[in-house]
């Protein structure tokens, strides 16, 4: 570059100054930082919300085998906190067990078992009378099979998404009556 006044030198530019630099550099690190941590919380997000349609789809056909199964049943057999077994309408036993080691809930008839939820954290199964007790809707608690006329039920499932538990389905409870049990 060739100056032609003659009060001063002109220098020509040959680039960036060190400073200019730092700063580009830094702002780009900053921009990288916030995509990172939008790219990871929106994996996490679309992660939790494909458990949870998957977990509540589990969970409606759990429920509504538990249902038809028990309001069919003749009576129960023998219930604890995890296993309840029914005489089912064709006279065969039928039995539905939770493993808390291996977070699973069965079905097992005849010989054939089903396992119809995994990732459960905790499941329960308590036998009840069919009437309230006064002045409440709780139902009493029984401990002897040929009075049970309502099966109290209540699980929790969740999964592990990027390394951490998370409840990812609500705690799922229901009541049903057994239909053909005596009156």
């Amino acid at each position: 570059m060739d100056c032609r006044t003659t009060s001063s030198k002109c220098r020509p530019r040959a680039g960036f100054a060190l400073i200019e630099a730092l700063f580009a550099i830094g702002i780009t690190g900053l921009v990288l930082a916030a995509l990172a941590s939008v790219s990871t919380l929106s994996g996490r997000s679309f992660a939790a919300l494909g458990n949870y349609v998957e977990l509540d789809d589990k969970n409606r056909i759990a429920i509504d085998t538990l249902t038809r199964d028990i309001r069919g049943a003749n009576r129960v057999t023998a219930c604890t906190t995890n296993s309840l077994t029914l005489e089912d309408s064709d006279g065969a036993a039928l039995t539905y067990s939770y493993s808390p080691t291996t977070m699973t809930l069965s079905r097992s008839k005849s010989g054939v078992s089903t396992v119809l939820l995994r990732d459960c954290e905790r499941f329960s199964f308590e036998m009840c009378l069919r009437t309230p007790q006064s002045g409440t809707y709780d139902l009493p608690v029984t401990t002897d099979p040929s009075l049970c006329k309502v099966i109290n039920v209540s699980w929790l499932c969740s999964r592990t998404i990027l390394g951490l538990r998370q409840n990812t389905e609500s705690v799922q409870t229901a009541r049903i009556v057994i239909r053909k049990q005596g009156s």
